[in-house]
């Protein structure tokens, strides 16, 4: 049997709590193999949740971010079987500098598509979760569709410049089309973050599967739209990474992509 959302919660947010919050500004960090950061909080809460998701649901195998990437093709060579997808600490370089923004994020992947996703902010106790078909939440209370009435030029846009590609890149920075540009450096909080109305338009141009599976979610059930810089879904069950256009009103999601196809 596939477990609920509070289930989900039931064991994520104490690990969550204890393994992050314990280390949190006290971090022992080594540099993996692509040069991205990795620290000890990354391993033990991956280690704890494998262990305590195969205690409740021994059936369902994991594919955490700190896995070597065979293991991670064999486990995504069965999509009828269901998966969960981890990523023990989105926002590593922040956990690592001392920045207060990141978050654990848990999606059950079944059949190329996300059933629950859950992503944790420990240091904010913000709980994000959603199922399929049943609407996303905050800490338990509805996220509602939105619609702000708001051209572009008045929007507030979370961009990554740093993964786009280089000449988009410069005109974002050069000629932006909205009011003011954020980057906290968590990708799957940030898609929180713009499911919760805490920004307009989200754009990013490289995320693995873990990034973005349960903040998807969420973005989608709670009546946001998102699809890549191609025009092409967002999610798709695999290790190739995927570039991000979202918006929580979907009334901003034509004139987002129009001014976007245009700079490409």
């Amino acid at each position: 049997m596939l477990p609920n959302l509070e289930q989900l919660r039931a064991v994520v947010v104490p690990l969550a709590r204890r393994e992050l919050l314990s280390r949190f500004t006290r971090v022992t960090a080594a540099l993996k193999a692509d040069g991205s950061i990795v620290t000890e909080a990354d391993l033990a809460l991956q280690q704890e949740l494998r262990a305590a998701l195969a205690a409740r649901w021994p059936a369902i195998p994991l594919l955490g971010e700190e896995m070597a990437a065979d293991q991670q093709l064999e486990l995504l060579a069965q999509p009828e079987q269901p998966l969960w997808c981890l990523d023990p600490l989105d926002g590593t370089s922040n956990f690592a500098a001392g920045i207060p923004y990141f978050a654990v994020s848990l999606a059950l992947l079944q059949q190329g598509e996300v059933r629950l996703g859950l992503v944790y902010d420990p240091l904010r106790d913000q709980c994000f979760a959603a199922a399929r078909g049943q609407g996303a939440w905050l800490n338990g209370q509805r996220l509602p569709p939105r619609r702000f009435d708001l051209p572009l030029q008045r929007c507030i846009a979370l961009v990554d410049l740093k993964r786009l590609p280089p000449a988009l890149a410069q005109r974002l920075a050069c000629e932006p089309p909205f009011a003011s540009q954020r980057n906290f450096g968590a990708s799957a909080l940030d898609w929180c973050m713009v499911a919760a109305g805490r920004g307009h338009l989200y754009l990013h141009g490289r995320q693995n599967l873990w990034d973005y599976a349960a903040g998807s979610l969420v973005l989608e059930e709670a009546g946001g739209r998102a699809a890549t810089l191609a025009g092409e879904p967002v999610v798709r069950v695999g290790l190739e990474p995927r570039s991000v256009v979202a918006v929580l009103d979907p009334g901003l999601f034509a004139p987002w992509n129009s001014w976007l196809g245009t700079a490409v």
